[in-house]
């Protein structure tokens, strides 16, 4: 059997090779990709427990911080001050009640604080302008504990 006969009848498993090793190169990058971004979104996440622990906030469930969160801030850093999200934000901070009922409160400063924990993490250039933002509020020591 002449040589170039035996490799060309073997040219399929060169490529067939080839084909997998591409494969298994491209998988491996995105793997790579993906953990990459995971570990910093777990980074984060972290940094904002810790800082709203030293806050005084009960410590948070890491996991569900990343996974809402993920390495951007996620819809709280879309646009944290839209005209929109700052309504839909104020509806949020009244008692509880739906229609004719609904009153607004005199919310907790320490709450607000957290949200600001979270824009100056995730989003650190938006900070100043939601800081104006929730200035503006009245604010009280309204949570026990």
């Amino acid at each position: 059997m002449s040589p170039t006969r035996m490799a060309s009848e073997h040219k399929w498993i060169y490529i067939t090779s080839i084909v997998v090793l591409v494969g298994l190169a491209i998988a491996g990058l995105l793997t790579y990709t993906q953990q990459r971004a995971t570990n910093k979104a777990y980074a984060k996440a972290n940094q904002l427990n810790d800082a709203l622990v030293a806050k005084g906030f009960r410590p948070f469930n890491v996991n569900n911080i990343a996974q809402l969160l993920g390495t951007n801030g996620g819809s709280v850093c879309a646009d944290p001050n839209s005209s929109l999200r700052r309504g839909l934000w104020l509806t949020q901070l009244a008692n509880g009640a739906g229609g004719p009922g609904m009153r607004p409160i005199i919310a907790d400063q320490r709450i607000l604080q957290a949200g600001a924990e979270v824009v100056r993490v995730y989003c650190p250039d938006k900070l100043d302008a939601y800081q104006r933002k929730i200035d503006d509020l009245k604010t009280g020591n309204t949570v026990r504990g």
